[in-house]
């Protein structure tokens, strides 16, 4: 694949970094240089934000009637699917996913997304008008809140960046997005089809560079209304503290470690399936992924010998081979860093039941093999903090109790599930997982109609769904006077004689 240059999409416009610098981009699958993307600085980021700004405050948006938008958000959906095997392809060429994974999970769902949001563009509302106070009638608007500061991570790198552009463009916002310097080229693809479109110039703007330098005046600005944020908890939590100094409204998806909760009557083939392919997908890189198997003692043995047999099965190799299940991990610094989780767990007393090692076949690319852990507790460094890696740690309990005590033990909240033939039993247990989503005899399913995010430390704020659409919007409260009086009844509190 030949190297490509990209520049950033600022006010309708291709432009290059003030600095006139690039950054290189990789394929995580051979190592080998594809693209090369301007490397943005402070100033950049300023002007992407001023002519966001300004295509909000002269309305060529979010002065747009509803149906008008709604109909640009269907035909980028209808763009999308005509370009979906070639962003499938780049997507997987940058972050290593396999194309099966990308072509038929990732694209449909971008699409679906934004014909979900093109339809809830039509559906900006707030309460009825009605008299409350006897004098007059009062009326709630749900407005655009202005300009929205998207960060977008390296995992999804267009997946969730639509999470962020679909609602926030119904709603009638403007935008600035910030991808990953890891996997920016999706994204900057993507702004030809929204150009397309007809998404007004200014309305949508992409930026690339440092997190450290573009976020840092995307989260500061006075003149972002928002900032929408998915990535590691620690980011989040830096990106908050800068928000804080305009009190911006912040969204914040953040890390998760996922528990599978699986109870005595559990069916141990469907526990090993849904565990493997929950922990696994995207190389198990994916903050709801599964990470923690919690199994009753009497089947502890069976379900971890069964994961581990599914988990050798996996091939591994090249993600564009429409057979390979698992790709390589996204950058030699992500292996390292899970590479170290799972040595750490040894020296506190794992046992890896399969996997943990570089495969012997493929000499480039920054693969691992899936990993099962046994033999853990819920104490040891790998149970308790986010790996974002092809592992799955299975440990024991015996009373259920016990088992959701562990289960919500980690500063994470996002995902879990639960696994059981009885239903009853299983809503008891969901009902006391402190999980945003929690599956029974499923991990892994979303949809646009319901809403995705956490508790605790996994961030506050909804993508998916209306929930995720109201995010995007602020409340204003209208009141009509109906007296027609100069001198209202109860102004004589403040002035004059009753």
């Amino acid at each position: 694949m030949p190297t490509l240059k990209y520049k950033m999409y600022i006010d309708g416009n291709l432009e290059e970094s003030s600095s006139k610098d690039y950054f290189d981009v990789v394929n995580p699958a051979t190592e080998q240089i594809i693209a090369k993307v301007p490397k943005g600085t402070k100033e950049d980021a300023k002007k992407a934000i001023d002519a966001a700004r300004e295509s909000f405050d002269r309305g060529v948006w979010a002065g747009k009637m509803p149906a008008e938008r709604s109909q640009v958000l269907w035909k980028l959906a209808d763009l999308v699917e005509q370009n979906a095997d070639r962003l499938a392809r780049l997507e997987s060429v940058n972050v290593g996913k396999t194309i099966k994974y990308s072509r038929n999970s990732d694209l449909p769902f971008i699409i679906d997304n934004f014909r979900f949001f093109s339809g809830t563009a039509r559906m900006l509302e707030g309460k009825s008008a009605a008299e409350y106070s006897g004098m007059g009638t009062s009326i709630i608007r749900r407005e655009p809140l202005g300009v929205v500061a998207s960060i977008v991570p390296w995992n999804y790198p267009l997946y969730i960046a639509v999470w962020k552009i679909a609602p926030a463009l119904a709603a009638g916002n403007s935008l600035v997005v910030k991808p990953a310097s890891l996997t920016p080229l999706t994204l900057l693809e993507f702004t030809k089809l929204a150009e397309k479109a007809g998404i007004p110039k200014g309305v949508f703007n992409v930026v690339t560079g440092s997190g450290e330098i573009m976020g840092e005046e995307l989260t500061r600005n006075k003149k972002v209304d928002m900032v929408a944020f998915t990535g590691d908890t620690e980011t989040g939590k830096k990106i908050m503290a800068s928000a804080s100094s305009t009190v911006k409204r912040v969204h914040l998806e953040l890390g998760g470690k996922a528990p599978l909760v699986v109870l005595p009557d559990a069916d141990i083939e469907t526990v090993a399936q849904g565990a493997v392919v929950g922990g696994f997908w995207n190389t198990g890189q994916d903050c709801t992924a599964v990470t923690r198997v919690l199994v009753h003692e009497d089947k502890y043995e069976q379900v971890s010998k069964t994961m581990a047999q599914k988990a050798k099965q996996f091939r591994l190799g090249d993600p564009l081979n429409k057979n390979t299940d698992m790709g390589p991990l996204v950058s030699g610094k992500q292996r390292e860093r899970v590479e170290n989780f799972i040595q750490k767990g040894v020296e506190e007393g794992a046992k890896v039941l399969t996997g943990g090692k570089r495969p012997e076949k493929l000499k480039r690319g920054f693969y691992l093999e899936p990993t099962i852990l046994k033999d853990t507790t819920q104490d040891m460094t790998v149970c308790m903090e986010e790996v974002f890696g092809p592992v799955i740690a299975v440990y024991s309990y015996s009373k259920l109790g016990e088992a959701i005590e562990q289960a919500n033990s980690v500063d994470y909240g996002l995902a879990a599930s639960v696994y059981g033939k009885d239903i009853t039993a299983c809503m008891k247990v969901a009902n006391q997982l402190d999980f945003g989503t929690v599956w029974i005899n499923e991990h892994g399913i979303l949809v646009s109609e319901m809403p995705h995010g956490g508790f605790k430390q996994s961030g506050f704020g909804k993508d998916q769904s209306l929930y995720s659409f109201e995010e995007y919007t602020r409340i204003k409260h209208v009141y009509i006077d109906l007296t027609g009086q100069a001198r209202k009844p109860w102004h004589y509190t403040v002035f004059g004689k009753k």
